[in-house]
């Protein structure tokens, strides 16, 4: 396993002050610091020099393009950057490497890579990532990340290159000293979001590949560790599939617990370090929509569980969804609000969901802020599944997207093609939140058409939160998705059923696309911003984010229809500051200059009017941040697309 480390040592000077540790105040001066701008990951910050007024007249200030990072262009540049002290420090290119910029100019000042061969080469989670964690004592200054081969590595913030008193000359290896034995090279587990660092305790979850048709219901179990930052040793480990004599280990039946993997934390973990809490939001065991293997709710499955800081001890938990069969893994961080309830300032912690529902506790407790009410729901026909005969269905807020599926929210644009998108539509079973995946079947339903499942909803780039109004952001993504059940083919898995759509005698796919006449069956927007007000637990207003597509404004059905804005699908980030609401579209349009290009949107936060909206190359694939640098209000956003290498793109206004 070879490695290079340091590109250069140019380092501008930076501040090494210690900021205090607040987790729901958002970034502190001037800097970007943490993943999430805050342990809370509330993504925000109060910088105000760019506002409704001036926003238009932001340029770009540089770019960073990544396309030779790697063996092979970056073409999902998903990674949030840092910003300590006018440097900035991101993961790029599909070898994940990590580069320190300039913050002022975007000039690279060192850079470290990692070739990990056929370990890398076959990870479960490869490319760029998501981020990298920041440390430091007031004298020493780290970066830390994780390679797409599951490796815990700690870099000298100033030069780049390893610290040598960190594991094993730098490096610790994640898939040993894990509670289980694995194949270091195969076991399948990994890992795309950034290491959170609280304190002296560096928190690292696990990722594993999609779960719609495994090939055994054996995998490895996703546990979640804490390490020291200075030395790298384990202070702790969460089992998140309980061992025999844990909590919740009698809620896995038949011993499923022995063998059924996943169930790891692959979104961005919260901290509290005044609680002293970690905040783990959990995806399903395996497979993602047949738990016929894994009979009972299975704890910590789809939950929200709270341990301490430093032993990795439950505190409390929630469970989401029980024994989940629709991929509503909890994609992203669990954000860290303090509002105004009864009249009395709490402090909760919100989730976000594909399921477009937003789950609010009390941070210390797990207590449900508002009423979360456990009721029934129709089993579903897929044999040697358990189905749950419950689900939890909070009462506040209401469910801020699309959650369900009916006729009702069919295209109807004309009749036409309503009665087209009725006859498909029929060819599906539709229902509200937890209507279960069906049996497919030649003659029908091939499935289920389920809100959120898979991608949708809000996914892994999460929310933002405004900590002076109390107002929380998220993105909704309205997609829609068929979710059917077959038994595998021979040989393909040891599973009894899996995800698929049946195919016909001669094996042809049946499946009809989700569209009429080139539009989607369901009705737009198809891409929304949504505002909470926490302390009413209402929807303050909602807008379509992002311009139509080319092939919606422009489609014949449509002509002489005017239809407004319908937001662009896909799944996108959001950033709030002292005035605005700040977020760029996923994918291009044609422009009226002719370019495909995408635009970085601005809006209003109290009101969502659409203030501003500056050209970027192409659609938005991380999550925006900003910084404050010699006078100047920067902001920085990764950008790709299929044809368009990963690029940093930083905007700030004219001299």
């Amino acid at each position: 396993m070879s490695k290079s480390s340091r590109f250069a040592t140019l380092v501008i000077g930076f501040t090494c002050a210690l900021a205090p540790a607040f987790a729901q105040t958002g970034a502190k001066n001037g800097e970007w610091r943490t993943y999430g701008g805050d342990l809370g990951n509330t993504r925000y910050s109060a910088l105000n020099q760019i506002d409704a007024s001036n926003f238009n007249k932001l340029q770009i200030a540089w770019r960073f393009n990544t396309s030779n990072l790697g063996p092979t262009p970056e073409i999902n540049f998903e990674a949030t950057p840092l910003m300590v002290g006018g440097v900035m420090y991101t993961v790029a290119g599909s070898r994940r490497d990590v580069v320190a910029l300039s913050a002022a100019t975007g000039e690279m000042l060192w850079m470290h890579t990692e070739n990990e061969g056929p370990r890398g080469a076959g990870a479960p989670r490869r490319l760029s990532g998501r981020g990298l964690a920041y440390w430091t004592n007031g004298t020493e200054q780290r970066i830390l990340y994780v390679t797409p081969g599951y490796r815990l590595i700690a870099l000298d913030a100033k030069t780049g290159l390893v610290v040598p008193s960190f594991g094993k000359a730098g490096v610790v290896d994640l898939k040993l000293d894990d509670d289980q034995e694995m194949d270091l090279v195969t076991g399948e587990v990994g890992l795309h979001s950034a290491p959170t660092v609280a304190g002296d305790t560096i928190i690292v979850g696990a990722a594993h590949l999609a779960g719609g048709a495994p090939k055994t219901k054996t995998n490895v179990k996703g546990y979640v560790r804490g390490f020291d930052v200075k030395t790298g040793k384990r202070l702790w480990i969460f089992h998140t599939i309980p061992r025999p004599g844990e909590f919740g280990y009698n809620t896995w039946e038949n011993d499923s617990a022995e063998y059924t993997g996943n169930t790891g934390v692959w979104a961005q973990i919260s901290v509290d370090e005044e609680l002293g809490l970690v905040y783990l939001p959990v995806e399903l065991p395996t497979g993602d929509y047949f738990g016929g293997h894994r009979p009972g709710n299975g704890l910590f499955g789809e939950s929200i569980v709270a341990v301490d800081l430093k032993t990795g001890q439950r505190k409390w938990h929630y469970q989401l969804v029980h024994h989940g069969i629709w991929d509503w893994d909890i994609p992203c961080a669990p954000m860290l609000v303090d509002f105004t309830f009864n009249g009395r300032t709490v402090k909760a912690v919100a989730q976000p969901t594909k399921q477009s529902v937003l789950y609010v506790f009390d941070r210390a407790t797990g207590a449900p802020i508002w009423p979360i009410e456990e009721k029934p729901v129709p089993p579903g026909d897929v044999p040697a599944e358990k189905y749950s005969p419950t689900q939890p269905f909070p009462t506040k807020p209401p469910a801020y997207g699309r959650n369900g599926t009916s006729v009702d929210e069919l295209i109807d644009y004309t009749p036409q093609l309503r009665a087209e998108a009725e006859k498909i539509a029929a060819r599906y079973k539709m229902g509200p939140l937890f209507t279960a995946p069906v049996l497919s079947k030649v003659e029908g339903p091939l499935g289920t058409l389920v809100a959120g499942c898979c991608q949708g909803g809000t996914g892994w780039p999460g929310g933002s939160y405004d900590p002076a109004t109390h107002m929380l952001y998220v993105p909704v993504w309205r997609a829609v998705n068929p979710l059917g059940i077959v038994t595998p083919k021979t040989g393909a898995s040891d599973m009894a059923y899996i995800s698929g759509i049946a195919r016909d005698a001669s094996g042809e796919s049946i499946r009809p696309p989700l569209t009429v006449q080139g539009l989607p069956l369901f009705k737009p927007p198809y891409g929304e911003i949504v505002a909470i007000n926490l302390d009413k637990g209402d929807i303050a207003w909602r807008v379509a984010h992002g311009e139509t597509p080319d092939d919606v404004r422009n489609n014949p059905a449509l002509k002489g229809i005017t239809i407004p804005r319908t937001g662009r699908g896909g799944l996108f980030g959001v950033l709030t500051t002292s005035t605005l609401v700040i977020a760029g579209e996923r994918g291009t349009f044609t422009d009226e200059q002719g370019r495909n290009a995408a635009r970085l949107r601005a809006y209003d936060k109290a009101t969502g009017k659409e203030v501003g909206a500056v050209f970027m190359p192409t659609g938005q694939t991380g999550s925006p941040m900003t910084y404050m640098l010699n006078g100047k209000q920067y902001i920085v956003i990764a950008v790709a697309a299929g044809n368009y290498p990963g690029e940093l793109v930083a905007y700030k206004l004219p001299e």
